[in-house]
């Protein structure tokens, strides 16, 4: 006996969960910015432009929900997302090397450049916020690709009970 729902009920589930995650971790991601004053780095970017195109999937998707095909592709690009922030973790904890290029968050007033020479560097080897020694990129991972696999999982049971 499974714990997943089967036919409608884990297409209905596997679509909710494709729509909450990336909602939910770029929710999260923003508030981090916005709120705490987290400033991303490009790799944090890679792995929101993901969320971006799983949260368009996913919406989609739960428009037309005869369309399985979109929540696949969210659950595919919640995956990427994943494991780009795999890969960014990885550069964070020194297990590899990461590209060499940084960021800056420029905000501009009376004197453009002074804002652009002033702007702070963000480098993407350098952990700005951890918990339990894990950091943003390391959650995501742990978040997405576990959630990604569950919505798979849903899919395919939901086609179990079809014809």
């Amino acid at each position: 006996m499974s714990a997943l729902p089967s036919g409608a009920g884990a297409d209905r589930a596997a679509r909710i969960l494709a729509f909450a995650v990336p909602a939910a971790l770029l929710g999260g991601a923003y508030i981090g910015q916005y709120f705490f004053h987290l400033v991303p780095c490009e790799m944090c970017w890679w792995q929101r432009y993901a969320h971006f195109a799983a949260l368009a999937f996913a919406v989609l998707g739960l428009m037309r929900p005869s369309a399985k095909v979109l929540t696949w592709l969210a659950a595919l690009a919640i995956l990427v997302g994943g494991l780009i922030g795999l890969y960014h973790a990885g550069v964070e904890y020194g297990w590899w090397q990461g590209f060499t290029a940084c960021t800056s968050e420029i905000k501009l007033g009376d004197d453009p450049l002074a804002a652009i020479m002033n702007a702070p560097m963000i480098r993407c080897d350098q952990v700005q916020w951890s918990l339990f020694g894990v950091s943003l990129a390391g959650f995501n991972f742990l978040i997405s690709v576990p959630a990604a696999l569950l919505i798979f999982a849903l899919l395919r049971r939901g086609e179990g009970d079809r014809p």
